[in-house]
This record gives structure tokens, sequence and C-alpha cells, in this order.
């Protein structure tokens, strides 16, 4: 049938066959539509009549039912823009595509992200839209291919260049023979020669410049205008008159002819000038992504059939065993399954002190062991890594957009079509009314005009600044999703903290021990022994600090745990207790004379058990999820920045509150169920605060979902940092000060970015219209105004946070 299309496409949000069969039906009521909906495969397989239905009303009926449709990421790599009116075109006529969804062009990485309907549209349909509109466009490369691709483009703009230079510079001396005043240099006559310097501009006009006649007509043909519409308007003004004077000449050898070729050619060679500079400080702005990548291992060293052997980090796969030697990275992600090390995670934590690591603990990839030999077993290799997974979210924050390069978009598109006008205007004022009939005057000031007010700069305002914030973020142990979380940071005024694992290290500890009658290594034995045979997470910390203080721990000859009291045991054949009040009591054991200190330990926030032998009370235990020790000053730097803190935990009133005066925080909703945490945001965001939820675990994803910014604790739950917008990679809270500081002074030099860019162009232009500057001089100014942007953007690598 003529027509007649298939299109395959994922449907999200079923739940049972009910779902699927009313899809199915709803979709067969439309003409021309055969559906099949796969409940299994979450799959809807339709045949349509193009004549009849288009494949966006199939996807919206889909949507009007409840359900949602499903979207791919789309990366790819552009061509061919010139500055923001290019990148902000492409932006549109894709948004408007049917099938795509959202669509994100990144002028300064020359990205362009999108996420698409597969069914709808397709990649190639993408991509050949791109190109009608006159760019070059193809899935994104791999990293090397890129860093290939910018070195041989580099290479290209610096051969231009220097050809571009070697013609303009007899150029440039000409324009001693036209200052009005004699400087006692001399000038050959044959650079005045207008056929001469007819052959010098020639192939800077028309083959080092052709990029902007190329750029100018993509434009003008989808009834848009950009920076090459300017150049190419001001150059050409200039080398044309040019020709017809030297025509002139020819014609009428006594002829005094006005050239202006020396404009046309240094102007562009300017150019040429400010974009090498421009390419070369936009290397730099990724320079935090190249140092991770140069972080990873290039060789593991794997054990198989009892020997070992040197492979590409690439070829490890889970479940290899390798080796790793004292001085090496650890090649992937793992855990040790034989000997103990210490390790340097400063790259991925930021924690300068070497981490103890045993059996069954966690490696990270690209981490350096320092001094033991040990056997791991791989779990994420290649894409899965740590590392791989920090370098993914770098790279997708700086193509991000954040909202305020929304605004520099939106005036880079209307500002070119003014600035014509403008020059227009000049050239008519100049030639009926300021100069009658001097054509060289007016056209001079209507060039300078188009030059000076080039918006290259307002183009470069705000990416270079988010790709130089989120990669200085990055080498701190902070990664910010997006540009938009970067920008939205500095705006909070409220930060709600989960307790464990965020205010507290989440693993319990001993905090206080105390021997009354023996010394306290004697009585340690006993506790660590017994509590050896328990599962208990509290049992877990009094064994490991008795391994800390190298108690040689014996077996224990009966063991019964009594839940709500503690435990008995019997070890080296005496009998131990250690437990409760009650269990004290239920003994026999008195214990009133230490009650207080008990009663004192449990208002700290801490459980504290006593310890008897033999039916004689001889001491005490308290264990407490501690405090970070970095907490306490975090929280009051907040407080100094005019942030108000608040913690949730599920824990009872007395420990949260006893938790919270130890770090400051006078806010503290205690008891709360996992599920009311998201309600607490609400609250508090109803009262028109900015709120940033702090956590680490699965029960806190719906709350920092909710939260204006969501922030994880990078050594939780893997939930938690795919559902935040920001990840502190090594745990540590001075890190949230470190991304508001980063937030507050990225905004800030974003802020005079656009400043100088439009205060620039707003002062250059009236100047260029009086006629107080020359095309030249406008065209380095212009060129400067780019490099200047993107030079103070740079000024962020240098920041302290």
């Amino acid at each position: 049938m003529s027509g007649q299309k298939e299109m395959n496409i994922g449907v999200t949000g079923m739940t049972c066959s009910a779902c699927s069969a009313r899809i199915e039906k709803v979709l067969n009521k439309m003409d021309g539509v055969e559906a099949n909906v796969n409940l299994t495969m979450e799959k809807a397989t339709i045949k349509y009549n193009e004549e009849q239905v288009e494949p966006h009303q199939i996807t919206e009926k889909i949507e009007k039912l409840g359900y949602g449709v499903q979207t791919e990421k789309l990366e790819l790599d552009i061509q061919g823009m010139t500055c923001s009116a290019c990148s902000t075109r492409i932006q549109k006529v894709l948004s408007k595509m049917k099938g795509v969804q959202e669509a994100s062009i990144n002028l300064t990485t020359e990205t362009g992200t999108l996420q698409y309907e597969p069914g709808i549209v397709s990649v190639e349909e993408i991509i050949e839209k791109i190109k009608k509109l006159g760019y070059d466009a193809e899935i994104k490369k791999d990293r090397e291919e890129q860093k290939n691709q910018k070195e041989e483009e580099i290479k290209r703009k610096k051969t231009k260049l220097w050809i571009s230079i070697l013609l303009s510079l007899p150029l440039l001396y000409t324009m001693i023979g036209h200052m009005p005043w004699d400087i006692g240099l001399p000038v050959p006559s044959i650079f005045m020669n207008p056929w001469f310097q007819f052959a010098l501009a020639t192939p800077v006009q028309f083959y080092i410049g052709a990029p902007f006649y190329s750029g100018a007509f993509r434009a003008l043909s989808n009834k848009s205008a950009n920076m090459d519409v300017l150049v190419a308007l001001g150059t050409s003004a200039a080398y044309f008159y040019s020709l017809v004077e030297a025509v002139r000449w020819q014609i009428n050898p006594g002829y005094t002819p006005e050239l202006y070729f020396e404009t046309s050619a240094v102007l562009i060679t300017l150019i040429l000038v400010g974009k090498l500079f421009e390419t070369l400080a936009k290397g730099r702005t990724t320079k935090a992504l190249t140092k991770l990548l140069n972080l990873q291992a290039k060789e593991a060293t794997i054990l198989k059939n009892g020997k070992e052997e040197q492979i590409p980090v690439d070829e490890v796969q889970v479940g290899d065993v390798l080796i790793v030697k004292p001085g090496e990275k650890i090649p992937v992600d793992g855990k040790i399954i034989k000997g103990r090390t210490s390790i340097d995670e400063s790259m991925i934590t930021g924690e300068s002190i070497p981490v103890e690591k045993h059996f069954q603990d966690t490696v990270i990839g690209s981490t350096i062991n320092k001094n033991g030999t040990i056997h791991m077993e791989a779990e994420r290799v290649g894409k899965d890594t740590a590392l791989a997974g920090i370098v993914k979210i770098v790279e997708e924050a700086q193509g991000s957009k954040a909202p305020i390069q929304r605004t520099a978009d939106v005036i880079s598109g209307i500002f070119v079509p003014i600035v014509v006008g403008i020059a227009l205007l000049t050239f008519i004022v100049w030639f009926f009314f300021a100069a009658p009939g001097n054509l060289p005057q007016a056209l001079e000031a209507a060039i300078a005009v188009l030059v000076i007010a080039c918006p290259c700069a307002l183009g470069l305002a705000t990416p270079t600044s988010i790709m130089v914030g989120t990669g200085k973020g990055a080498e701190q142990g902070i990664l910010f999703k997006g540009g938009e979380y970067l920008e939205g940071t500095q705006q909070i005024d409220t930060i709600l903290l989960d307790k464990t694992g965020t205010v507290t290290k989440g693993k319990p500890s001993v905090t206080d021990f105390k021997a009354f009658h023996t010394d306290d290594e004697s009585l340690l034995m006993y506790v660590a022994s017994s509590e050896r045979s328990s599962e208990h997470p509290l049992a877990e910390a009094i064994v490991q600090y008795g391994e800390r203080n190298e108690v040689l721990m014996k077996e224990t000859s009966h063991f019964e745990a009594i839940p709500g009291y503690g435990i008995k045991a019997v070890v080296d054949e005496k009998s131990v207790l250690i437990g409760t009040r009650k269990l004290m009591e239920q003994e026999g054991i008195a214990y009133q004379e230490y009650e207080e200190v008990i009663s004192d330990l449990e208002n700290e926030g801490k459980t504290a058990m006593f310890i008897a032998v033999n039916s004689q009370l001889e001491g005490y235990i308290a264990v407490a999820d501690t405090v970070k020790e970095t907490s306490k000053q975090a929280i009051r730097e907040w407080k100094e920045f005019g942030i108000d803190v608040y913690m949730v935990t599920g824990d009872n009133k007395r420990t949260a509150e006893a938790i919270a005066s130890q770090v400051g925080i006078e806010g503290v909703f205690a008891e709360v169920l996992p599920e009311e945490k998201a309600e607490k945001v609400k609250e508090l965001q109803k009262s028109g605060r900015k709120v940033a939820m702090v956590g680490d675990g699965i029960n806190d994803a719906p709350s920092l979902a909710t939260a204006d910014i969501g922030v994880a604790i990078g050594t939780g739950s893997d939930v938690a940092i795919e559902t935040a917008d920001i990840t502190l990679i090594g745990g540590d809270l001075e890190n949230l000060t470190k991304a508001i500081q980063l937030s507050r002074k990225t905004m800030k030099n974003i802020k005079q970015n656009l400043f100088w860019a439009l205060a620039y162009n707003s002062a250059g232009i009236p100047v260029a219209a009086v006629g107080l500057l020359a095309p030249w001089v406008a065209g380095a100014a212009m060129a400067f105004s780019s490099v200047s942007v993107v030079s103070n953007s740079l000024r962020l690598k240098r920041v302290k946070l």
C-alpha cells in the first residue's frame, strides 16, 4: 500500500497486560494504524499510513493515555559553527523537528546533545537536517579521534594564518603611505600599485576568507545572520570598492585611487589570529578532563592458570583475578581477595591520607597501591568504572547549557540583523549628510561598525566559564551533572542533611572503653572475643576496635545473643556478659555506681554497655556512629554564607539532637520515615526556600530528586548518586562548601564576561559609526574581545576554594 510505514518505539509505564491491551486498542482505532504492543519487551510495533497519520500523533496518543515514549540520547560532533548565532540556529531548527524532544548545541565544544524518539526520527534524518543548514555533523568520535582532529584543525589554522600574514604584511606597510603625515619610512612604489595590492589581497579574500563566505551563505539561505555575514559584508565592501578604484586608475592613469585592499586583508588576518587564540584557549578549558583521562592505568597483571600475564586494561573482564604490586595503579574497580595494603585514593576522593585496605574491601580503578601486593577480583571494567563515570558526568556537564546562556543566545540571535541595519544607516548618514558623496569615508565607517559588533565574545561568555567551572569542580572531587546545577547551587539558602553516612561516618565505632579492676587490654580480650561470634553491627565495631589494639582473641566455648539485652559468652573458661542495665539486673549484678556515667554517654547519642566477667562488673564500652571530622567545620561555613542548616533522620529524637548539637545544627527532623523525607523538602520549599538535600542512601533518592539541588555523597549508594545533581566523591561535606563557592565564582565570572561583551559592543558601535575607528583597528579589537572573554573564564582554574 502506498504510504505504508513501520516504526518500533519503546513504551514506559506499563504494569500489566491491561496496560498494553489499552494502548493497542486505542492506537488501532486511529485511521491507518495497526499496532501490536508487547508488555514484556515494553515495545510497540506500529504500521501506519503516512498519508493518514503522522508519527508524532501516535506518540502523543500514547502519552495522553498516561504512558511514556522512550527516548534515546544522541551526541554529535558539529563542524562549521563560527559564532553563537550558528549554534542558536541549529538548536532552534532541531528542536522543531518531529521526534526531537530536546536539543542542546554547544559552540565551545562544537558538539550537540539531543533526546529523540527513534521510532519517529532517525539519526540520519537529524544529521541530514544539520547538513541542509550548511554545517557538517557526525556521531561523536572517541576522544583519541577528537584529539587528532583538533590537532589537525589547529595545524590548518596556523598554516592559513601564516599565508595570510605573509600576504598582508606588505599591504599593512602600504598603510604608511596613506598616513596624512610623513614618518620618514620608505614605501617602494610597487607597494602602491593597485594591481600589486590586488594580487596580494585576492588570495586572502577568497582562499583564506572562504569560510566566512560559506558561513554567510549558509546563514542567509536559512534566513538568519551570524558573525560570518558581518565579516563577509565588511571585507567584501572594502575589497570590491578597491577593485573598482583599480579599474578606474587603469582607464585613467592620472587618477589617484582610494584603495582599501589592506583593510580587507588585514581584517581577515586579525580575525584568524583571534580564532586561533580562541581555539587554543578553548583547548585549555578541557584540561581537567584530560587530566582525569591520563589517570587511567594502561596495563593490568592478570593471574591465569597460576601464571602472571600483562594485558591492556581494556581487555580486563569482570571476574578476572588481578595482581597489583606496590607503586602500581589499580587497573579497574573491584575487591581485594588476598593481601592487605594502603591505597592513595586522593585522585578520586581528594583525601590525601592513604586508606588501609584488606580482605573484601573495595578498591577503585586508577588509585595507587602504596605498600602491599594484593590480589583483587575485577567487578567493574571499561565504561562502568568509577573514573569512567566521573569522566562521563564532567563531559555532559561541560556540554550542557546553564539557563543564563539561553539569554545570551537570544541576544546573539537578534544582534546581527540589528548591526547590519546600523551599518547601513551609518553608510547613508555619512554618504548623504556627514560627508556628501564621500564614498570611501562612508564605506570605512560602515565596515568598522560591521566588524566591531561581531558577537563572538557574547557567544563564548557562558560556555567557556561553565566548562572551566565543571572541570575545576572535578579536580576538587565535585561532580556537577550539568551547567544548570552549577548555576543553581549559588541560589541555595537552605541545606537539609541526612544524618547517617552524611553528617556521621555511617559506620559504628567504639568511642569509650573503661576497665574498672584490670588493665584495658585484658578486659578488651574478653569483650572482643565474645563479640566475634555476634552478627550485630555494634559487635563488628567492637571486634574491629580489638583488632586495631592488636588484642589476641580467643575462641568462645559458649555464645548466646539475648535480643534487646546483649550477649552471654564463655571465653577462656570465664563467663562474660555485655549489655544493658536490664541484663545486669537480670543477672543480679550491681551497676548503680556507674549509672550517671552511662546516662551521660547516652545523652551524647552513644550506645553504652556494661561488661561483667564471672558475675563481677568490670567496665563499660560505648559505641556510636561518629561524626565525620569535617562536618562541624562545613556547617559553620554554610552558616557564614547565610544558609540555614537542618538535619533529617529516622533515629530517635535524643540521639538525633545529640549528634546535631555536636556539629552546630539547631533544626532537627527526627523519627522521619524514608518516604517522609521528600515531604520535609517540600515543606521547606513551600516557605519559599531554595533547598539542597544531601544524602547517601537509597532511601534518600526521593528527597534528592525533590530538592532544588540534590547532593549525593560519593561513598553512598549508586541510586542516590544517579538521582542527585551534584556528587561529592570523597563524602567530605566541606566539598559542598567548595561547590557553593565555585558556583558563586563561576556565575560572577559569567556575568563579568556578559557585561564586558555587551559593553564592548555597545561602546564600540557608536565610536565606529562616527568614523573614529579604522576597520583594521576594529578587527583587532573584535579579535581581542573574544580572547579576553576566554582568558577571563580561564581565571577560574586558579581560584582558591
